[in-house]
């Protein structure tokens, strides 16, 4: 096994919402050279209202990601993470969320509107929406029944039998490129269903993880999620990584705790990921402390 340098290397995030911006946040330090690639099928929230009469991609998961990346306060970074007040249409919007519609209207692409935002608010890492096509997560349950959007998933009261996302929309060209130059592709923390598996079941993104040379690392919650990911073990869950992925094996998994149910090929790299304040949530510095570990053995 050859190693990394450090400097050099390129790493991959794929995620959403609170975990993705999470571990962004944690290699902020590595600037340009981590890209981290956002589900982009949410229907919920602000994102969900905005998506509803204007239509496109969902944005929330982006603005969470660009808003724990931000690192000089500034009237710019006020502005994109102001949220409305009060009893009128615009209450509970999120005004990041409505610049980043806005620009997407302005612009060519949807990744233009992320690149002037990140610009604006000086944001080095690349922030890379899975797709630029709107789509919607659907789920198939035991019944055979199709259950569609996002929040309905999160809402069952089992595990799924399979996830979709429909239409099947093509994957961004600059996730596909990122993920075949990557050294290191990290998968998770997040919302396994929901913010996790979104990107890899987009063909373009499998046949890139299948054939990639990249170390790919799953890195576990710290806490049980609620709903029906809740329900799922972790080698379930790697097992529905993998197929999404074309049957390219996961290669390790970085975590707080020894599992000893896990099949002997998982590389477990064990470490204190918890916040001294939230056990829940991960550390940065920990968190930079696990990776670049992980960048060195890769």
């Amino acid at each position: 096994m050859t190693t990394t340098n450090i400097a050099d290397a390129k790493i991959v995030a794929i995620g959403g919402g609170h975990g993705l911006g999470r571990i962004l946040s944690a290699l902020s330090d590595y600037g340009s050279q981590v890209t981290g690639i956002v589900t982009t099928t949410d229907n919920g929230g602000s994102t969900g209202r905005i998506r509803a009469c204007q239509g496109g991609i969902a944005w929330g998961d982006t603005r969470n990601c660009i808003n724990q990346l931000i690192t000089e306060p500034s009237v710019g970074s006020m502005i994109f993470e102001y949220r409305f007040r009060g009893n009128g249409e615009l209450s509970g919007h999120n005004l990041g969320n409505l610049m980043l519609k806005a620009l997407d209207n302005l612009s060519i692409r949807p990744l233009e509107a992320i690149n002037l935002i990140r610009d604006m608010l000086k944001v080095k890492t690349h922030i890379v929406p899975m797709s630029e096509h709107p789509a919607d997560l659907a789920a198939m349950i035991q019944s055979g029944e199709i259950i569609s959007g996002e929040t309905s998933v999160d809402e069952l009261q089992e595990v799924p039998q399979r996830l979709y996302v429909e239409p099947a929309v093509p994957a961004t060209r600059e996730a596909v490129t990122a993920i075949e130059e990557a050294d290191v592709i990290l998968l998770g923390p997040g919302s396994f269903l929901t913010s996790v598996m979104p990107p890899l079941l987009l063909k373009e993104i499998e046949l890139a993880l299948k054939s990639c040379n990249a170390n790919i690392v799953f890195v576990t919650n710290l806490d049980k999620e609620n709903g029906p990911a809740g329900m799922m073990s972790l080698e379930t869950m790697l097992h529905w990584c993998e197929r999404a992925m074309g049957g390219r094996q996961v290669d390790g998994v970085l975590s707080d705790q020894y599992r000893s149910e896990l099949d002997a090929r998982y590389h477990q790299v064990i470490e204190d990921l918890a916040s001294s304040n939230h056990e829940w949530r991960h550390d940065r510095e920990k968190l930079k402390h696990a990776v670049d570990k992980l960048i060195v053995a890769s």
